[in-house]
């Protein structure tokens, strides 16, 4: 089980997690299309990670749910013209933000603390690793209607290429 206090604070506390993701966003050059947008616009885009994150360290993870909120950042990342890489390297420092403050913050209060931080990383782990899945396959499916529909990329050209299924749901 989880600690309550670490439920609490990932869902009171995650414009404060944005905050220091923010600030990585902004210590990493390579990340020219974030580093575009103003802080204001990269706190609000962060701080929907964490209460999900908060949700499925305390209720277990729920696919359809983890799925949809990746795919639909993959899908809105790829019409804002941000490269895969970009969103992937930016959505790895918001798993960053949560390890950090889980063996730091967290585990400062008590020794059993310690011992819970640990199982709790793995499963952090395992939800940033899907939500990457589902993410690549949002910014793929969206990359993929984009060509057909608007740049006239033939179906048979495309599967070729794109060799995922997609969900095709519309947002």
């Amino acid at each position: 089980m989880v600690d309550r206090v670490l439920i609490d604070t990932l869902n009171l506390k995650s414009k404060d997690f944005a905050r220091r993701w923010k600030d990585l966003i902004r210590k990493a050059p390579q990340l020219k299309h974030y580093n575009a947008l103003d802080d204001e616009s990269l706190i609000e885009a962060d701080a929907g990670f964490y209460p999900l994150l908060a949700r499925t360290l305390d209720r277990g993870l729920d696919r359809a749910v983890l799925g949809d909120f990746f795919v639909r950042l993959g899908k809105e990342r790829m019409k804002g013209e941000f490269p895969v890489s970009e969103v992937i390297y930016a959505v790895n420092l918001v798993q960053q933000v949560v390890i950090e403050y889980l063996m730091t913050d967290f585990v400062l209060d008590n020794a059993m603390r310690m011992y819970q931080a640990m199982g709790v990383v793995t499963k952090v782990s395992e939800f940033f690793l899907l939500g990457c899945f589902y993410l690549t396959k949002g910014f793929l499916e969206a990359t993929y209607t984009n060509l057909n529909r608007k740049e006239a990329v033939s179906e048979a050209l495309l599967k070729k290429y794109f060799r995922d299924e997609f969900f095709f749901k519309e947002n």
